[in-house]
């Protein structure tokens, strides 16, 4: 058995949202052949959609290492601090940043954040707004922001301020950065220190009994690279950044390519 860990965003879906038909076929097929997929992304549980979850997907690594599930069952389920939370959006609110509290219960946005996120698309306005709902379904407006059950924070980022944050809670959250277009770092994002997608696969691992050296893992972005070079075999996708194609065993096609079909058949997984 072969146990195959993927990115999400960039990897088995686009940006513009979509999952390839012949992803899905990848997944399915591959684990006819009695292996086992499990999503491995910076999403909390709360955006796995369930046409995600309907490919048939063995369970999840969630907020970069935050949260773990397997077949149904949670093995791991960390939460930040409250009074951490408390601190970092009274600092985005200082700084008016627009973000959103991830967590297993649900997304919680800050009042900004359609109108600061719309810089995704080239600025605030109504049809911009739509788009990001769209991307963004079950995003809650108006809930409760000091929160105990938060697992990450992502906020628009103003990259001036991202050395700032890393200052401010560099000794209690890790401080990082993420892209939604694949062109640039559009997000920065808190988390827990000290908790990466790495040691959640070995985790994982541990409870399968499953060695490393039956693991690949796929990915898309310099987020990616732990758990590229961790896994016994290492993929880009053909869309990735340089970073990860140059740590990476193998660079796949683009995802709109059969990228993800094509790498799975090279080695010989469906």
């Amino acid at each position: 058995m072969k146990v195959i860990f993927l990115d999400v965003d960039g990897t088995l879906v686009n940006y513009e949202g979509k999952v390839p038909e012949s992803a899905v076929r990848a997944v399915r097929e591959c684990q006819k052949k009695g292996n086992r997929v499990y999503l491995t992304t910076g999403r909390s549980k709360a955006e796995i959609y369930p046409s995600l979850w309907d490919i048939g997907l063995d369970g999840m690594i969630g907020g970069n290492g935050m949260y773990i599930e397997e077949r149904g069952e949670v093995l791991l389920d960390l939460a930040m601090k409250k009074e951490d939370v408390v601190r970092a959006v009274d600092w985005m609110h200082k700084n008016s940043l627009g973000f959103y509290l991830e967590s297993k219960n649900g997304l919680f946005a800050s009042e900004n954040l359609l109108s600061k996120a719309c810089g995704l698309f080239g600025g605030d306005t109504e049809e911009n707004r739509q788009r990001l709902r769209a991307i963004m379904p079950d995003m809650i407006y108006g809930g409760e922001l000091y929160r105990d059950d938060v697992a990450k924070i992502s906020f628009y980022l103003d990259p001036d301020l991202l050395e700032e944050a890393r200052a401010e809670f560099g000794g209690t959250l890790k401080v990082g950065s993420w892209s939604a277009s694949g062109q640039r770092q559009e997000f920065g994002e808190f988390a827990l220190a000290g908790m990466d997608k790495v040691n959640a696969i070995k985790a994982l691992l541990d409870h399968l009994g499953v060695d490393r050296a039956d693991t690949l893992a796929f990915g898309d972005a310099e987020n990616d690279i732990q758990m590229v070079e961790f896994c016994n075999t290492g993929v880009a996708m053909g869309n990735a950044e340089e970073g990860l194609k140059a740590v990476a065993d193998h660079v796949a096609a683009h995802i709109d390519a059969d990228g993800l079909w094509n790498a799975f058949a090279k080695y010989g997984l469906v």
